[in-house]
């Protein structure tokens, strides 16, 4: 499985992003995690393919929405109401029905919200 990442950029606190991952081949969840210098790499939200049920880390509950568009095999994390705290490098992730979390990583897409 291959992920394509895409949609970062520099935004004003408060603004809005919508990122994007494109997959290749079958996956069974989704989800995007983020680094910020210096931190480790946590988990933000993630999605179950076929079931579409969500989970989302407390921090970002209420401003992100993550969803896909199946014929597209596509993620997508939309995010709102942007803080400065929010800056970092965001990834996407998948895992299949084989084993638990997520083994198939993509590339970073950086996302710098300014105060």
């Amino acid at each position: 499985v291959q992920l394509q990442a895409s949609g970062g950029g520099l935004v004003q606190a408060g603004g809005s992003l919508r990122l994007s991952c494109a997959a290749s081949g079958r996956t069974f969840r989704l989800g995007w995690f983020r680094q910020a210098p210096g931190t480790e790499r946590e988990f933000v939200a993630g999605i179950a393919w076929t079931a579409g049920s969500t989970l989302y880390a407390d921090s970002v509950k209420g401003r992100f929405t993550i969803s896909r568009d199946n014929a597209k095999n596509t993620v997508y994390l939309q995010m709102n109401s942007l803080k400065a705290e929010d800056t970092a490098v965001y990834y996407c992730a998948a895992g299949g029905p084989d084993s638990p979390g997520y083994k198939y990583w993509g590339q970073g897409t950086q996302v710098t919200v300014s105060s």
